[in-house]
């Protein structure tokens, strides 16, 4: 090993510090969030009980003046009525042992007299990717004037506390990366005990739990916007008691132990991924009708509807029904018809909701947030009708000011769903997914972040995403030094993506630039270099990493099969996340190291036609392979390892041989080929930043539109195998769009600075509008003749750049 490094690794141990878990570490906020009386309450006993459904309730008369504050926090997660009417759903997501506090001004909501805040609250009590593993509480006031009205735990006037058995308990997991699916069983009345405070409800006794420590929101709440499906698709009659020779059974079901945690297969008092496998469609018959809100759809026992919302949404799926008999309602979902029939199974997740209910009317609502285009209305026993279908959005509300449009229809569709991607994805942290997973997972957020900046205008939700990675002292069932590669969540297999924590690194350093906030970087100093500390026990003789533990990710591709012993890519990253720590912590030998890596990645892997995958250690000698793939090639040049001037002929290879057009040409067929996550993006990223507009747009219209016009948003991988609604593709819908199209190459509100960059586009015209702090940025354009004729608005004190790669005159105008 070389000398240089072996100081830089003694320098990084005596720069490593201990991980503060203090709030103003993690977050320069001056105070945090407190409460008035309240104190974290559970049923007694109870707090660690599997998927055990609570209800809470108050009554408080409103005061005359003044403003009605409600906190709360809690976990697992929180559902809050006020007077029967749904008011929001909480907590957002924190570090292991910390909270997050929702402060909501209800003054508006209130009527006068006598009001009621009720609280439902699921602690699951098992791990999970998206929702910790901690003791179940609910902590919760309303306050005015400096006083609470209303507490748990605390003085005065108390919740009441039931346990809400009409949840089933014993429930099969949704997925591997989400805790419980929902069966309920109802009879009229059920609800009656959150919408009037004289409603007797039966009691339990709740004890006092340890305090937690608190942290603020500092997002805001999430659009809860109602919305009704927009077609009616088809109907027919069912056939059940269908025998299955060999049933799906997700390793949800049938890996319940230590590691995964939930009830075994044969506690479960229902099985809802068995049973509907033994229900198929007897007949279809199309409808192909608007759905219109005040038409009824009549569901006999035995029959089903199916119902299009339009686009790709994630909320809560809710329905007001009139069962005439004992009714056994299940809504089955999924973001795409398959073979014309919802598939509940297809993302490998029971996408399914069972109400089982008592002749009567209800208001039903799912109490978990799910993604779909299509619903399915079964009922598997009665007669019902179906008298309001709705899904209340949980996305985020951030996004509205944010506006593009261009003269070709095509991008404005591509946009749109990059928009509606995001806000799915984007609400207290990043996410891979809203449906499968909803969880904050790296490397995706990299790309997420990029897309908060142009549709937020802030870095308030990537703040909160990297807090949570600097906040516990340490990640247990991982290696010392290395970070999750989603977060929060439990990992109790012990499985980590070693090179994913390195995007955490270079996704850092842009947060840096684009945030100014150099205390939370700073803060993140000790666990930075305490990773690299991690990496120092993998490099071999050459510096590069070898035999890397646990998961080797690189892309959904064949890429992944090529990850040992020594996997170029991820050396790669190595360097660049290295370059990117010693630019934030001003270590100079990390820098020097990273360009050394670089060097030693390109003597190796570069084979004089294409960069190879990797290299296998045979009788203690490195053997270069001959796995080659394309995504490899992305990664050299985003990460600097190649150049257009230093590799020109593959360069130029890529650029005319490479792209969407291959799956039809076959070219380098011994090149295997990239996916969308993450090789079509990075592909879109060099030609931009080489200037090749026009290319990139084609081929972002070949990568994405086809996806934007089937579910309205975009997917994870090139084919409908996986996730339709995935985060890091908005930034082929939006990031791509402003940049290239619109012409704002980039907006930094630290800096007070906009750099515009015009092309030469096949487009009339083009406008748009960027939030920041500071007030809008807003750029149109169009060709007139042989001119490019712009304006530009900007906040007070932003200085502007210009460059024009078009062949047009440019005029700016008034």
């Amino acid at each position: 090993m070389k000398l240089g490094i072996l100081r830089y690794f003694a320098l990084a141990s005596s720069l490593v510090t201990s991980i503060s878990c203090s709030l103003s570490a993690a977050a320069g906020d001056a105070t945090a969030p407190s409460f008035v009386a309240a104190r974290p309450i559970w049923p007694k006993g109870r707090e660690t009980e599997k998927n055990l459904f609570v209800g809470f309730r108050a009554s408080f008369q409103a005061p005359a003046k003044g403003r009605v504050w409600l906190r709360a926090t809690g976990s697992t997660l929180y559902r809050v009525w006020l007077n029967g009417e749904f008011l929001a759903h909480g907590p957002a997501r924190a570090a292991h042992g910390f909270y997050r506090v929702d402060e909501l001004d209800i003054t508006s909501r209130l009527k006068p007299g006598a009001n009621l805040v009720a609280i439902e609250v699921a602690g699951y009590n098992v791990n999970s990717f998206y929702l910790l593993d901690q003791p179940s509480f609910l902590q919760a006031e309303v306050v005015a004037d400096g006083r609470a009205l209303v507490s748990t735990g605390g003085a005065g006037r108390a919740f009441e506390a039931t346990v809400l058995r009409e949840r089933v308990q014993k429930v099969q997991r949704y997925s591997f990366q989400r805790p419980f699916t929902e069966v309920y069983r109802l009879a009229p009345g059920g609800d009656a005990w959150r919408r009037c405070p004289v409603v007797d409800m039966k009691t339990v006794k709740c004890a006092v739990m340890p305090a937690k420590a608190l942290l603020p929101r500092r997002i805001a709440q999430p659009d809860y916007a109602l919305r009704q499906p927009s077609w009616r698709v088809s109907g027919g009659e069912l056939r059940t008691g269908i025998t299955v020779a060999k049933p799906w059974k997700d390793r949800s079901l049938t890996g319940i132990g230590p590691k995964l945690g939930g009830y075994l297969e044969k506690e479960l008092e229902t099985i809802p991924s068995l049973e509907l496998q033994s229900v198929a469609n007897a007949s279809s018959t199309p409808i192909n009708q608007p759905y219109a809100p005040g038409q009824s759809l009549s569901l006999r026992a035995g029959s089903y509807e199916i119902a299009d919302f339009g686009c790709n949404l994630t909320g809560f799926i809710g329905t007001r029904v009139n069962c005439r008999s004992k009714t056994r309602l299940v809504l089955a979902f999924d973001e795409i018809l398959s073979n014309g029939d919802v598939d509940f199974k297809r993302l490998g997740c029971v996408n399914a909701v069972v109400w089982e209910l008592e002749p009567g009317s209800y208001e039903l609502e799912s109490f978990e947030p799910y993604t779909l285009r299509y619903l399915k209305l079964m009922s598997l026993g009665g007669d019902c009708v179906v008298e309001r279908l709705w899904l209340r959005e949980l996305a985020s509300a951030g996004v509205g000011q944010a506006q593009f449009a261009a003269s070709d229809e095509r991008f404005n569709r591509l946009f749109a769903a990059g928009r509606e991607t995001f806000r799915q994805n984007a609400l207290d942290i990043f996410m891979d997914c809203p449906s499968r997973e909803r969880a904050g997972w790296l490397c995706d957020s990299f790309f997420t972040s990029r897309v908060a900046l142009d549709l937020c205008g802030d870095t308030r939700i990537e703040r909160c995403f990297l807090e949570n990675f600097q906040l516990p002292p340490k990640f247990a069932h991982l290696p010392d030094g290395m970070l999750p590669m989603c977060y929060p969540a439990d990992h109790y297999n012990g499985q980590f993506i070693p090179n994913w924590a390195l995007w955490f690194v270079v996704e850092l350093d842009e947060y840096l630039a684009r945030s100014g906030d150099r205390a939370l970087v700073d803060a993140l100093r000790g666990r930075v270099l305490k990773l690299f500390e991690f990496f120092k026990q993998y490099r071999n003789e050459d510096g590069l990493l070898e035999k890397l533990p646990s998961w080797v990710f690189v892309e959904w591709s064949k890429a992944n099969s090529f990850v040992q012993d020594v996997n170029y890519p991820s050396n790669m990253l190595y360097a660049a996340a290295m370059a990117a720590a010693a630019r934030m912590y001003g270590v100079d030998e990390m820098a020097r190291e990273a360009g050394r890596i670089r060097e030693t990645v390109r003597k190796q892997s570069f084979d004089g036609e294409f960069f190879v995958d990797n290299a296998v250690r045979k009788d203690g000698k490195l053997a270069v392979t001959r796995n080659r793939t394309e995504v490899c090639q992305y990664f050299a040049f985003f990460f600097d390892v190649a150049t257009p001037q230093s590799h020109a002929k593959l360069w130029r290879t890529l650029v005319t041989d490479f792209g969407p057009q291959r799956k039809q040409t076959q070219a380098h067929a011994d090149v295997h080929p990239a996916n969308a996550f993450i090789g079509n993006v990075l592909r879109l990223e060099l030609l931009s930043r080489n200037g090749l507009c026009q290319q990139l747009l084609d081929e972002s219209l070949a990568y994405h539109l086809y996806m934007a016009d089937r579910t309205g948003t975009l997917w994870e991988h090139d084919g409908t195998q996986a996730s339709c609604n995935h985060g890091f593709a908005s930034h082929c819908g939006v990031h791509v769009l402003y940049r290239d199209v619109l012409g704002l190459r980039d907006v930094d509100s630290v800096r007070k600075t906009v750099a515009l960059r015009f092309s030469d586009l096949k487009l009339d015209w083009c406008e748009g509008v960027r939030p920041t702090p500071d007030g809008p940025v807003t750029l149109r354009w169009r060709k007139d003749g042989g001119k490019l004729l712009y304006q530009l608005t900007t906040p007070a004190g932003y200085a502007v750049t210009v460059k024009n790669l078009s062949a047009l005159e440019l005029v700016r105008q008034p």
